[in-house]
């Protein structure tokens, strides 16, 4: 169980997080969810005895962390947002690593090895050097170093941030099966995520955790609360002004368009100015397929390595080993 207890962290004038409270129970998986700089990874290096609080209280398993920093982490498997992986080191001799520095050796390691590389998937990268691998294999890898003394908590900060759909959907089914034997603290900027993945959610905003329930609970509160932004394009001003009559309280802005999303249509005509009105060419590399198909004339499809598909983008989303590898259930938009 994790406690926490008015904590609280200044730098210098700035707070980045303010006097939050909340408690975890064995079991739960919880989602840390917060736009980035709203104080989840420091809160999390607070939980896991990494960073001194300026003030408050941190409790796991009924031990304070202030007085049992050095007992609480052998308890506790943390993977931070910058996996710290040696990418010259083959996966064994990583493990082995981690294992030695937690005095984990012989015939304990080799049954923590054959564990957490089960538990994993690790089986075809063992011996591979970590800088071959694909960024969900290191996710992998980061997890079984955090699992390789076998805690009782786990405490990940931004688990999928930088993988693919595919990755995103492998390692979300790894945190909740390791959620049904272990308790499991996850932070995250994406909402769709934490809701796909966790039993309940915090919310953090500014430093201050501003909601705290499950996704149906959360859902239910802000109930009644929706804003709706309309976006009418290409209407003259005597429609708008009709639209205004219609709608007395209704506030009409002119918008002007600064998405820079992957996927976004504004980025896309954007590129397409560049190409037009400098003659320049674009290499594109992306795996978000909406946005891929929205803008490439021609699209090249790898999967570890290896090129499957060289062609259009409509013959690339009906081809059978591209959907397989990579498309999941994508639809041609």
């Amino acid at each position: 169980m994790i406690k926490v207890r008015d904590l609280s962290k200044n730098y210098g004038d700035v707070e980045a997080v303010k006097s939050i409270n909340f408690e975890i129970q064995d079991g739960e998986i919880v989602g840390f969810l917060g736009e980035n700089g709203a104080g989840k990874t420091t809160a999390l290096k607070m939980i896991t005895g990494y960073l001194s609080p300026t003030s408050g209280m941190v409790e796991v398993n009924n031990l304070n962390i202030s007085d049992h920093a050095l007992e609480i982490q052998t308890q506790i498997g943390y993977l931070p947002e910058l996996n710290p992986l040696y990418p010259e080191m083959t996966v064994y001799e990583y493990l082995e690593f981690i294992a030695k520095v937690r005095k984990i050796t012989g015939k304990q390691f080799r049954n923590a090895l054959s564990r957490v590389v089960d538990k994993c998937g690790l089986q075809g990268v063992v011996h591979k050097h970590i800088s071959s691998c694909s960024k969900g294999y290191k996710q992998r890898i980061g997890l079984a170093g955090s699992m390789i003394h076998d805690p009782k908590i786990l405490i990940l900060d931004e688990p999928v941030t930088g993988l693919d759909p595919n990755q995103i959907v492998e390692i979300r089914e790894l945190i909740k099966s390791l959620g049904r034997e272990k308790l499991v603290l996850m932070s995250s900027h994406i909402l769709q995520e934490i809701q796909a993945t966790v039993d309940r959610i915090m919310i953090i905003h500014q430093g201050e955790i501003v909601a705290n329930g499950t996704n149906e609970e959360l859902m239910s509160n802000f109930r009644g609360n929706t804003l709706l932004n309309l976006d009418i394009k290409n209407a003259n001003e005597n429609s708008l002004k009709d639209l205004s009559v219609a709608i007395p309280n209704l506030p009409i802005e002119p918008y002007i368009a600064t998405s820079t999303e992957p996927g976004s249509t504004h980025l896309a005509e954007l590129f397409f100015k560049i190409r037009d009105d400098f003659d320049i060419t674009i290499l594109l590399i992306e795996h978000d397929m909406k946005f891929v198909n929205h803008l490439c004339d021609r699209v090249m499809v790898l999967d570890y390595g290896k090129t499957i598909f060289e062609g259009h983008i409509k013959d690339a989303i009906k081809d059978e080993e591209v959907i397989k590898a990579y498309l999941g259930d994508f639809k041609h938009a």
